[in-house]
């Protein structure tokens, strides 16, 4: 798997990513990444080395994982360059901020808790047993897909009652969600102003606090967030008039006065609509916006309440220049990040790895990530129908968006017909020959 003939930017990619690594082991990434991409079944750690055609040599790749998930800044940060440099962005970028658990099984395996269950299914699972992962992912807009994802880095959440389970020799410090999620933004805000880019983070609600809304304040981040329907809201502190003598001390950051949502959102006068682009559709919102200060963002932010049929919800953004269409088609497209966590299980079997050391845990969820992110940088520009190939599902709408699934699976493709264009270069084979492999390798894949 190894010498096959990948395409040649797919090549171009890993020795760039390789190059973080040390040389005497980065050889092996290409050859791992191969694997994780043509696996079936249970996407084992086996799975991957059976896959890439290396089982013989298994116990120095999973070493390689474990050197992967210490190295993992140094990848995102080589990835988030190479993918600036490859697409076509404007002035302001947005990341997405979220945290997902991965399901595993058995005492041993290090980083792992009891957590709540987002997603409880039929079963009505409340707690799960598996890790916990504060993850940044780029979104973008495409202009056939829509938004997209693009996961880079992730950190391993630990419960302090469980920092006691992992070996000493590690030195794991006890860090809650937020503090990851501010060390995540620091990292973002770096890359991003040194390519002359101002950086924006949408949040779900549960990040809007003030240890990382602070934090990010200081890296010259905006963060766009849900509200809570009772926040502590103040008004804006007046003006000096002019001639006015401005009293002694310190200015006032904050207003005396309460601001309260509910009677605001209550009030039947100051509605207007905006249209906008919500979730790949033009929609017009019923919305009322105003400025207020908010301690927990460290001043002054823009609120923007939408009405609803069922109700109505709060926004906010810690930029008081924020427009209402900008705050909205951020939050909005914050659901990349939930599609990705979705697809980054159900296609690469996230938590499917039966690994127990805590670097090879970090590492091969970054893989997946990765895969991920690499696979959808290599379709940005690949034809739709050479994407999205439904010739065999003649009931499935053909305006669909193609899936990650349908990109990976055309990506498989594409690097078997290359290998079969290389062979045929050498040997001629009868067409006959051809078209049955063609055959089959559209059923296996």
């Amino acid at each position: 798997m190894g010498e096959w003939q990948c395409p040649q930017e797919w090549s171009q990619w890993m020795d760039w990513l390789a190059a973080g690594l040390h040389g005497r082991c980065r050889w092996r990434l290409p050859i791992l990444m191969l694997g994780i991409l043509f696996a079936q079944g249970r996407r084992t750690v086996s799975s991957w080395l059976r896959a890439a055609g290396v089982s013989d040599d298994f116990g120095d790749y999973y070493y390689f994982v474990a050197a992967v998930g210490r190295k993992t800044e140094i990848l995102a940060t080589r990835l988030l360059v190479l993918l600036l440099s490859r697409l076509s962005v404007g002035d302001r970028l947005l990341f997405a901020l979220d945290d997902t658990p991965t399901k595993r099984c058995g005492p041993q395996v290090q980083g792992a808790g009891i957590h709540h269950n987002p997603t409880p299914g039929p079963a009505d699972q409340k707690y799960l047993y598996g890790h916990i992962w504060v993850t940044l992912a780029w979104v973008v807009r495409h202009r056939l897909w829509n938004t997209i994802g693009l996961p880079l880095w992730a950190m391993l959440y630990v419960r302090a009652k469980d920092i006691g389970k992992i070996p000493k020799v590690y030195k794991w410090p006890f860090q809650t969600k937020l503090i990851l999620a501010a060390r995540l933004v620091e990292w973002a805000a770096k890359i991003v102003h040194a390519a002359g880019k101002s950086l924006w983070i949408v949040a779900d609600g549960a990040y809007a606090k003030r240890p990382f809304l602070q934090r990010a304040a200081a890296a010259g981040v905006v963060v766009v967030s849900r509200l809570r329907k009772d926040a502590a809201l103040c008004d804006v502190p007046p003006k000096l008039k002019k001639g006015q003598r401005r009293p002694r001390g310190r200015p006032r950051k904050y207003g005396k006065n309460r601001i309260s949502l509910a009677k605001r959102a209550g009030q039947r006068r100051g509605w207007n609509e905006v249209r906008c682009l919500l979730y790949g559709e033009w929609v017009t919102k019923t919305y009322k916006t105003f400025l207020a200060t908010y301690r927990p963002a460290g001043g002054l932010i823009r609120v923007v309440l939408v009405k609803e049929d069922h109700g109505w919800h709060a926004f906010f953004a810690t930029d008081p220049s924020a427009s209402v269409v900008d705050i909205l088609e951020a939050f909005a497209d914050r659901a990349a990040i939930e599609q990705d966590f979705h697809d980054v299980k159900e296609v690469w079997g996230a938590g499917q790895q039966q690994v127990r050391n805590l670097w090879a845990n970090i590492g091969v969820y970054h893989l997946n990530l990765w895969m991920h992110t690499l696979v959808e940088l290599w379709a940005w520009d690949q034809p739709k129908d050479h994407v999205c190939d439904r010739r065999a599902s003649p009931w499935d709408d053909p305006t669909r968006r193609p899936s990650h699934a349908d990109r990976r699976k055309s990506l498989c493709r594409t690097m078997i017909e290359e290998q079969l264009s290389a062979i045929t270069r050498c040997w001629w084979l009868p067409r006959i020959f051809l078209a049955l492999v063609r055959q089959l390798t559209r059923i296996a894949i």
